[in-house]
């Protein structure tokens, strides 16, 4: 199994980290769909990252859909038997756990469509109202996230984390790691998020995943 794309975009990490997690073992391939455009698309012609290739051949792309996959492979292999899971059994945690990764997805769709907007347009075709609110929406995710997380921490250890708790810190270090938004996304503003954020990162999921051109390091 082949996961294809950079540590750079918080969704090829998010899968990368989350397939650590479930014990399933893949190759991480980074490739640019900017700067490698020619090669990624040879292996998907659609050219979106991340891209997963099965054992079987099969192209698979969307991290929330290869999560989704992952999730039933790992129950697959391991025969009936139980077996941890990324997303809550119950009801009312998984709720919970949906609000927030769809917080922190909705954080780092923002984020990203700020960074194209200003490294991939020319500033005379900017259109100031639209970004205006993006970043209003961004702010909103991100007070959203943090107020959920204060009230209820997540657990973040290897053996607890899920899958909103991967999210939710990847998000964050993906928007505190970019020039563009640096200077309009206040670390203060969301003590609770960046606090996660700070555990998260010192797992050995995520240090072998780390954000950057850098491929996954073997266990």
């Amino acid at each position: 199994m082949q996961l294809i794309g950079m540590l750079d975009s918080p969704y090829v990490r998010r899968v990368a980290i989350s397939l650590q997690l479930l014990g399933l073992p893949f190759e991480h391939r980074s490739v640019s769909v900017f700067r490698q455009f020619d090669e990624f698309s040879r292996i998907n012609p659609v050219v979106k990252a991340p891209t997963l290739v099965a054992d079987d051949g099969a192209v698979l792309m969307d991290s929330t859909l290869i999560l989704d996959y992952a999730e039933a492979l790992a129950a697959n292999r391991a025969g009936g038997a139980s077996r941890r899971s990324l997303m809550p059994a119950n009801l009312a945690e998984r709720q919970h756990a949906l609000q927030l990764i769809g917080l922190a997805l909705a954080a780092c769709e923002k984020s990203v469509q700020i960074i194209y907007e200003h490294s991939l347009r020319p500033a005379e075709k900017r259109h100031a109202p639209w970004l205006s609110r993006v970043h209003g929406q961004l702010a909103a995710a991100l007070a959203a996230l943090d107020a959920a997380i204060a009230k209820q921490p997540l657990a973040c250890t290897s053996a607890e984390i899920d899958q909103a708790g991967v999210i939710c810190a990847v998000a964050w270090h993906f928007i505190s790691q970019s020039q563009t938004l640096s200077g309009d996304v206040a670390p203060t503003a969301y003590p609770a998020l960046v606090a996660h954020t700070l555990r998260a990162e010192l797992l050995p999921e995520f240090i072998r995943a780390p954000h950057g051109d850098t491929t996954v390091a073997p266990r």
